[in-house]
């Protein structure tokens, strides 16, 4: 399919040919028939994107902020890796657009094959053939409104949450600061609402445009009977709100606004303006009130509301981002808006190129609504059947990767080129597809995992998606005969583990791999060889500054699994190694903070015993200052003393003296070529089994600890593991 795609790195702009995005549960697939070039959102996007590495950072002083503190933390090299693969990235655009429903998997079961929609979102709703979108982002448009009108719906969507947070009454007075696309469509639902709208604005089109269709008066700033103006529409009296559309670097919109106001007036900012408010001589003698409006409305940003589908109670929160988008859509409906004097071009997908030369004023030419048309769109790819056929025979590794997102590109694809031939991507975005398969040279690249599945040339596959699909996949990839790399953890439950076992343990010659890099850095490989020659059991402590995450990250939900499942198997996984020794027994408490953004489990002190005496204690934490190193571990044991810090830097306390070692990194380059090596040697895993569904275990036992408030103790293996798992502790060694 076409899709408008910009390389950030470059800043080069084109239509390219990406594959289809995947359909996920709660998402609906739609066949575009028209998307909206939001000029100013947009032309800040693009101009970003084809500026200077100065100028970017000019833009985006937020990231280099980011880069700064990754310097700090992780040192140079480190840095600048993350920074290219961050930049060498393409980026779609657009985030309204309208089509036709191909397949829906919408929980409410609300759209059907043909249905005409209009959809929203940055990341989903773009300037594609075929978008694939969460179903609160979707609404239905009736066949009275053309597909090109709905186009429309997200900016208006936008708008109405700025009228929304006015509150205007039938009759006030209300002024538009900022007559570009967003503030005429906000006019307009101001005049439909009954309200005496002024609008105002730089330019004299764009004035004496609102002044034809949406505003009852409409002036330029720099009109010198601008305030006479204000006076004589409201009769002396002052604007009851203002509502700034414009975008801009002066501090002017918000001082006009102050100044025109009624006392107890409203001032509601939907554009991009500074807010450098002053409290003399208007804001505070007025008492005036300021408002800020999210974006589409309630919902937005909100993880379990976009992408999981979950509603809020109408009659809690009756306008919704959704329900928003629908109110827009019955006005077009009825005739109360007419965006259709709004549009000044409209081009071809495969035109999209002049079009943005417009919006960035390359091609200098008035424009307002600017509209691309998909003519001709093909259908989604068919869904391919996996091949039954084994196919580890192969000594040379044929890589395939389902799921490539910034991890997977740092830390795994970089070292996974250099043992094997690159053969396929999958991802459920068709341009992340598209953007790593040229980056890092696979073969082909596609929005299927079934792609890289079915593919003989494919033996070894590297499975580097969200958590909740970990067991799933490598459950598919093993019963295709493929050997299999499963970034952690690899499942969030004992009945997906079960499943992951018993196909292991039907694939023999297919090895699985769990990406806990950690046991493979040389500092914990330097430690490893210490103690192995030391008599009697160790006692490790580990801390682990984890850093706040906010409770509605991915990872903190059902498709993350939380950071126990998700992040302290790694440190389970480590002691395993380091004691040479199965975990036998946990037992966990966590703090009781009643902090609502914060999860207790964030905080937690975990207990380990294993078989040959060993113990260990864990003690993550989120409510630390995040410029203390992330990871502290200190390993006694023999009269010996060993210390990890962060992965850099190592301290061996032996016979009264210290001895100091640099030797950093986490083993990600090395986890990747052990197991690529033994694929070439014919060798079995680097991690055995056993010690894999050990560590799940173990981490899953430490959540019924903490639901408990009881030690967990001679975990019920036999249920999860084959019966002739070895059991041999010096497997676990890398």
């Amino acid at each position: 399919m076409k899709q408008v795609i910009q390389n950030f790195k470059t800043g080069e702009l084109s239509v390219a040919d990406v594959p289809p995005p995947a359909l996920a549960r709660g998402f609906v697939l739609v066949r575009n028939c028209f998307s909206l070039i939001s000029a100013g959102t947009e032309r800040s996007t693009v101009s970003t994107a084809q500026a200077s590495l100065l100028g970017k950072a000019r833009q985006r002083p937020d990231l280099v902020k980011q880069v700064l503190d990754s310097f700090r933390k992780d040192g140079l090299a480190a840095t600048l890796t993350r920074v290219r693969t961050k930049l060498d990235t393409l980026k779609e655009l657009g985030y309204s657009s309208a089509g036709t429903v191909l397949v829906s998997m919408d929980t409410q079961g609300r759209f059907k094959p043909g249905d005409r929609v209009a959809c929203g979102g940055g990341g989903y709703a773009s300037h594609a053939g075929i978008v694939t979108v969460p179903q609160n982002l979707v609404v239905r448009v009736p066949d009275s409104v053309g597909l090109d009108a709905a186009a429309f719906t997200t900016l208006g969507a936008i708008a109405m949450q700025g009228v929304r947070q006015a509150n205007p009454r039938l009759g006030e007075f209300v002024c538009v600061i900022g007559l570009g696309l967003l503030g005429q469509i906000t006019a307009q639902i101001l005049r439909a609402n009954g309200c005496q709208v002024f609008g105002v604005d730089t330019s004299e089109s764009m004035t004496a445009l609102a002044a034809k269709t949406a505003c009852h008066t409409a002036r330029t700033r720099s009109d010198v009977g601008l305030e006479s103006a204000f006076a004589a529409f409201t009769g002396g009296h002052g604007f009851d709100s203002v509502i700034i559309t414009a975008a801009s670097q002066s501090t002017d919109p918000v001082e006009l606004a102050t100044a025109i106001l009624r006392q107890k007036g409203v001032i509601v900012i939907v554009g991009a303006v500074p807010m450098n408010i002053l409290r003399e001589p208007f804001f505070y003698r007025k008492e005036l009130e300021l408002k800020i409006s999210c974006s589409y409305g309630p919902g937005r940003y909100d993880h379990s509301y976009e992408e999981e589908g979950k509603d809020y109670p109408y009659s809690y929160v009756r306008w919704t981002e959704n329900r928003n988008m629908e109110s827009f859509v019955r006005l077009l409906e009825h005739r109360s808006l007419d965006v259709q004097t709004l549009v000044t071009h409209v081009f071809e997908i495969e035109q999209a190129e002049k079009a943005y030369d417009i919006v960035t004023g390359k091609t200098p030419e008035r424009h307002l609504g600017i509209l691309l048309k998909y003519s001709g769109v093909s259908e989604a790819q068919p869904v391919l059947e996996v091949s039954q056929t084994p196919s580890v025979s192969g000594t040379t590794p044929g890589i395939g990767f389902v799921g490539a997102g910034s991890f997977a590109q740092k830390f795994l694809l970089p070292f996974a080129g250099q043992g094997g031939d690159l053969i396929s991507v999958a991802t459920s975005r068709g341009i992340t597809a598209k953007s790593v398969g040229e980056k890092f040279g696979f073969r082909t690249h596609s929005s299927d995992a079934l792609a890289v599945l079915s593919d003989p040339a494919v033996n070894t596959v590297f499975i580097a998606t969200r958590h909740d699909t970990h067991a799933a996949f490598a459950v598919a990839a093993l019963e295709a005969g493929k050997n299999v790399f499963v970034e952690k953890p690899l499942a969030l439950s004992e009945e997906e583990l079960a499943g992951v076992l018993e196909s292991a343990g039907r694939s023999n010659e297919c090895r699985l791999m769990v990406g806990y890099n950690r046991r493979f850095s040389p500092l914990a490989c330097r430690a490893r060889a210490i103690f192995q020659k030391v008599a009697g059991p160790l006692l490790i402590n580990y801390r682990v500054n984890a850093g706040f995450i906010p409770k509605d990250h991915w990872t903190q939900t059902e498709q993350g699994g939380g950071r126990i499942l998700g992040e302290v198997c790694h440190f389970v996984d480590l002691m395993q190694f380091l004691t040479g020794s199965e975990p036998v027994g946990v037992y966990a408490m966590c703090v009781d903070a009643g902090n609502d953004q914060m999860p207790d489990q964030d905080n937690v002190v975990i207990a380990l015993r294993f078989q040959n005496g060993s113990a260990g204690q864990i003690t993550y934490l989120s409510c630390g200052d995040k410029s203390l190193n992330k990871e502290r571990i200190e390993i006694f044991g023999g009269g010996q003393t060993f210390i990890i810090d962060d992965f850099r830097l190592g301290e061996h306390y032996a016979g009264g003296s210290r001895r100091t070692l640099k030797l950093p990194g986490k083993g990600h380059q090395q986890e990747v070529e052990a197991f690529l090596n033994v694929i070439r040697d014919g060798q079995p895993s680097p991690i055995p089994l056993r010690s894999l569904a050990l560590t799940s275990v173990a981490t899953l036992a430490i959540l019924d600890s903490l639901r408990t408030g009881l030690p967990q103790a001679n975990f019920a293996l036999n249920a999860v593991l084959p019966q002739n798992t070895p059991r041999s502790s010096d497997a676990s060694v890398a």
